[in-house]
């Protein structure tokens, strides 16, 4: 997963510095997704390989991974506009270039990533509080 969040910040980075980001009001923001998506399909599919699942199991790992991540992605969207609405810039934060921008794409990145994994290890949380010896008579 480290390297998955790694790569994915790397992407948006290099994809912000090296002025290929669309700069319209719907280019950069699906560039922005579509590398997240990757990032998430990544997520469920280590899931799915690594714990040896069937083909259910890939399925249902992909779709869990993809929901937790957008629904991480579209938190941190929420917290980016009302960190926003409190700096006092000149236009939108993607065409000031101010340091928050690559921040913010480093923290989206990341916690898009965290929420694909959280996602997948619910499962896994659910099983041990049930398997949990039960003290009493």
């Amino acid at each position: 997963m480290k390297t998955i969040a790694l790569l994915s910040v790397a992407a948006l980075l290099l994809v912000e510095l090296s002025g290929a980001m669309p700069r319209s009001s719907v280019g950069g923001p699906l560039t922005i997704m579509l590398i997240m998506f990757i990032a998430m399909l990544a997520v469920g599919i280590h899931d799915a390989w690594t714990k040896k699942r069937g083909a259910l199991g890939w399925i249902a790992s992909i779709v869990a991974s993809v929901i937790g991540g957008f629904v991480a992605a579209s938190l941190v969207g929420v917290v980016m506009d009302m960190i926003g609405s409190h700096l006092h810039l000149n236009g939108s934060l993607a065409s000031s270039h101010h340091p928050l921008l690559y921040i913010s794409l480093a923290g989206m990145a990341i916690l898009t990533v965290l929420g694909s994994w959280i996602t997948l290890q619910i499962p896994g949380w659910v099983l041990k509080r049930s398997e949990a010896p039960h003290s009493g008579a």
